[in-house]
């Protein structure tokens, strides 16, 4: 069954967009689309309303699975016609079901206990409140380029200062260091410190994989100053990066893992902290210590469900294309020097960094206008993210190299190098 939308329904979307939304989002979505908009997705594409397909290798790290994935929607159609939402009052098997299967694939045995929330700032929030009310500490120690949000709480360790400066001040307490190990020690100095919150691999902030000395010398000072170790796996877990838990996976022992995007399989907003009990502690002790009226709803919870054991059983195609994608990409920079100047990533996270935000800018809508749609960085526009599902085909996989090859190829001169670009 597929959506059939025409053209007039297309303009209806984009008028309603600029009227109730924003007139710059409606200027974007159709300049994207050329005037067309999204209409159907399965698998590693979508249709739009002009009935043009495109590779979605983009929707910001939330299409882990595809669009639609069978098993996903499966679930959620069944929780549907049982118990779409929860009393709030009683005990729900959904929910329940979900925070088990969490506790048993995160880092069995110890993080077990859970709170859910709906995105990865609620993670965030919640995990912030947690590690300040379990010590009694209020400071919180983040890393330069990080993006954790822009909920209050969560922008304040958010280091791009485009989204901080007109709401400052923000809470309190959060000091941002380099990624550096030399930077740690001089870290903790002062006041005593609640936790440290660290993305594996920077997302947002142009997927920057951290130096595995950096994010053990971090964690390893946590420990030794008595503060909790909170990794940011919205974007890099669920084997976004190859492993189920970027931060598990190299050893940092993680008090909390914060999970989100990927989570409800493409098909539900849902949002986890995974954490030990001595973290947990204040919500064990009084479980209104932090509420959301839709924390762990059954739909969300039964598409959780559904997502982990999908991606666990994909988890050997993810080896496959991170090996395709890691090989196709090697030579872009070689290829098209001084446009693309890195490419860095790992598993199924890419990102291709520009000479300009100006280049990086040119060749997502080219993409786009060519059927490949990728994300760019909030926190460094200067580079694109390319993140394939779980699903994509070796031909889905070719064509989408062959597409950022051809628009690589074609970018004008005026945009390929800095100097140029500044005249642009």
């Amino acid at each position: 069954m597929t959506a059939n939308v025409g053209a007039g329904t297309a303009r209806e979307t984009l008028t309603a967009i600029r009227r109730h939304l924003s007139p710059q989002l409606a200027l974007l979505y159709g300049m994207n689309g050329s005037d067309a908009i999204e209409a159907y997705g399965e698998g590693a594409r979508v249709r739009r309303s002009d009935g043009r397909t495109l590779i979605d290798f983009g929707s910001y790290a939330v299409t882990l699975l595809g669009q639609r994935h069978p098993a996903v929607v499966a679930a959620v159609r069944a929780e549907l016609d049982a118990m779409p939402v929860s009393s709030r009052v009683l005990g729900n098997r959904a929910t329940a079901a979900f925070a088990a299967a969490l506790a048993g694939w995160a880092d069995p045995g110890r993080l077990t206990n859970v709170w859910l929330g709906l995105n990865g700032s609620d993670a965030v929030e919640a995990a912030l409140k947690l590690a300040r009310r379990a010590t009694g500490r209020r400071r919180v120690i983040a890393v330069e380029g990080a993006y954790h949000g822009k909920s209050m709480g969560a922008l304040a360790a958010t280091w791009n200062a485009r989204y901080r400066e007109s709401l400052e001040p923000l809470l309190d307490g959060v000091t941002h260091i380099p990624a550096d190990p030399r930077a740690v020690p001089g870290a903790f100095e002062g006041e005593e410190v609640a936790a440290v919150l660290v993305e594996p691999v920077q997302g947002e902030g142009g997927v920057r994989p951290l130096d595995p000395a950096f994010l053990t010398a971090l964690a390893g000072a946590a420990r030794a100053h008595g503060a909790f170790v909170v990794a940011d796996e919205i974007q890099t877990g669920m084997r976004r990066c190859g492993p189920r838990l970027v931060s598990v996976d190299l050893g940092l022992e993680p008090d909390a893992v914060l999970l989100g995007k990927a989570l409800g399989g493409g098909v539900q907003p849902v949002s986890a902290v995974v954490a030990t009990p001595e973290l947990y502690a204040p919500l064990a002790a009084d479980p209104f210590l932090h509420t959301t009226t839709f924390s762990g709803h059954p739909l969300g919870a039964a598409a959780g469900v559904a997502a982990l054991r999908t991606a666990e059983a994909l988890a050997p195609r993810g080896r496959h294309l991170a090996e395709v994608f890691g090989s196709g990409l090697s030579g872009l920079v070689a290829r098209h020097a001084p446009l693309v100047t890195a490419v860095r990533g790992q598993g199924l996270l890419w990102g291709l960094e520009f000479a300009t935000p100006a280049a990086a800018g040119e060749v997502l809508i080219e993409l786009g206008r060519r059927g490949l749609i990728v994300s760019p960085c909030l926190g460094r526009p200067e580079t694109l993210r390319l993140l394939p599902p779980l699903v994509a085909t070796d031909e889905d996989a070719g064509e989408a190299l062959d597409l950022l090859d051809a628009v690589c190829a074609a970018v004008p001169d005026d945009f390929r190098t800095p100097a140029a670009a500044a005249t642009t």
